[in-house]
């Protein structure tokens, strides 16, 4: 628990510099669905750090202009927090510096499941559903998709984020754990992305339509 309260003790450091380098959109994995069949001691620590921390760092982001939004299920979280993370997001709702996406209780799998059911439900004929269609019933919906996934602690896979959105990000892999992920860590992310070449599966030097 000690890690995880250091977590999110990181994320204004990491919110002031995505600021400070003109990135407009980040999202953090706070919660995967995968996360409930963790001890219930943990479980329970994690749903208290997350109330805290909404009620510690709320004031300050909304004032910095941070708009939050929350991507992921709703249903399994108590209603307690589940409370806490509306009024966050209706709070923030017109702010325009950064938007800040907070996956708790969320899993790639599970969005593509839950952006299915929801074709279904609105008796969307088979012919019409493309890669467009999809993505506006994702949790993401009306937002580009990432340029640049971080992984931290050195991990290589992806661990069922953003598996549909992610499909032509550039990652970067860091040893560094994300409490210690800092500006100067960011700032090197930052660098390596902008030495790659985005192909987006054509071959070197030719151009997107």
């Amino acid at each position: 628990m000690a890690g995880h309260r250091a977590g999110t003790e990181n994320l204004h450091r990491v919110l002031r510099a995505a600021v400070e380098f003109g990135i407009q959109i980040l999202t953090i994995y706070a919660f995967s669905t995968e996360n409930w069949g963790r001890p219930e001691d943990e479980v329970q620590g994690l749903l208290s750090i997350l109330g805290r921390v909404i009620d510690r760092e709320l004031p300050d982001l909304h004032k910095e202009g941070v708009q939050l939004r929350h991507i992921g299920r709703l249903e399994r979280i108590p209603l307690w927090l589940r409370q806490k993370i509306r009024d966050a997001i209706e709070l923030t709702k017109d702010n325009q510096r950064l938007i800040l996406n907070v996956a708790f209780d969320y899993g790639g799998r599970a969005e593509l499941v839950d952006a299915i059911r929801r074709i279904i439900a609105d008796g969307v004929p088979a012919g019409r559903v493309d890669e467009a269609l999809v993505s506006r019933y994702l949790y993401t919906a009306g937002l580009p998709d990432p340029d640049l996934i971080i992984r931290t602690s050195g991990e290589m896979r992806i661990s069922n984020f953003l598996i549909w959105q992610g499909a032509y990000a550039e990652f970067y892999v860091t040893p560094t754990l994300w409490p210690d992920f800092d500006k100067d860590e960011l700032y090197k992310a930052l660098v390596d992305y902008s030495r790659r070449e985005r192909r987006f599966g054509l071959v070197p030097g030719q151009r997107t339509r």
